[in-house]
């Protein structure tokens, strides 16, 4: 890409980003915790569920299962049964024990702070990794890129990467580092309210004026 595009491109992405943070002042994750270790949890959990049903079921998990040395000593069968109304239930079962029994032999009942380490969990990749970094420990070591970031990112024209690894690269390249820890959320807050996979409310849009997506959204309704 050239240069000046390159620029262009750097200078549409930070006028999302002030608008996104106007729109959305306090955009912080919606996951109920109290440590690092439930921040973790609930993470694991909230894959392909939302945030609500995992907060209901996380209210009594957590008093069932205050710690990692329960976690790992739990029957899959029954934590598969606490857990069954969040979806995916045998592998989010299966990747809690074995995290759980990671966290408790590699490091003491302590989670991670650092990026190296939280990704040699089981069931733990770079995107539960930066919610945990950044949530809990306030610390920018990329930027989280869920279902919602992949779709608004797209839309918005600051990414053309269908994997993961590579729309965090490509947003991590166009916002400050100090910024990172706010790119994911406004995007996933966005993407929740606003930019929705089927029907995106673009006349409600804080940022359709600088979406290359909203005009053809607006075509296909008429």
């Amino acid at each position: 890409m050239a240069k000046a595009a390159v620029n262009s491109l750097q200078t549409r992405a930070k006028k999302i980003l002030a608008s996104l943070r106007k729109e959305y002042p306090d955009a912080r994750t919606a996951l109920v915790h109290r440590t690092p270790f439930e921040l973790l949890i609930a993470t694991i959990l909230s894959a392909q569920c939302t945030d609500e049903r995992v907060n209901i079921v996380t209210k009594t998990l957590f008093t069932k299962y205050p710690d990692p040395g329960v976690f790992a000593n739990a029957s899959q069968a029954e934590l598969e049964q606490d857990i069954h109304s969040t979806g995916f239930f045998r592998m989010k079962a299966k990747n809690i024990i074995a995290c759980s029994k990671a966290l408790t032999e590699r490091h003491q009942g302590v989670v991670p702070s650092t990026m190296e380490d939280l990704v040699q969990l089981p069931g733990v990749g770079r995107k539960t990794a930066n919610v945990v970094l950044s949530e809990a420990f306030g610390r920018s070591e990329g930027i989280v890129v869920d279902t919602h970031v992949h779709r608004v990112s797209q839309r918005l024209g600051l990414t053309r990467a269908d994997q993961p690894e590579k729309i965090e690269q490509d947003l991590m390249s166009l916002f400050d580092r100090r910024e990172w820890r706010d790119v994911g959320g406004l995007l996933i807050l966005h993407g929740r309210r606003i930019c929705n996979a089927r029907k995106p409310k673009c006349p409600d849009c804080a940022v359709a004026s600088l979406c290359p997506s909203a005009g053809s959204f607006a075509k296909s309704k008429t």
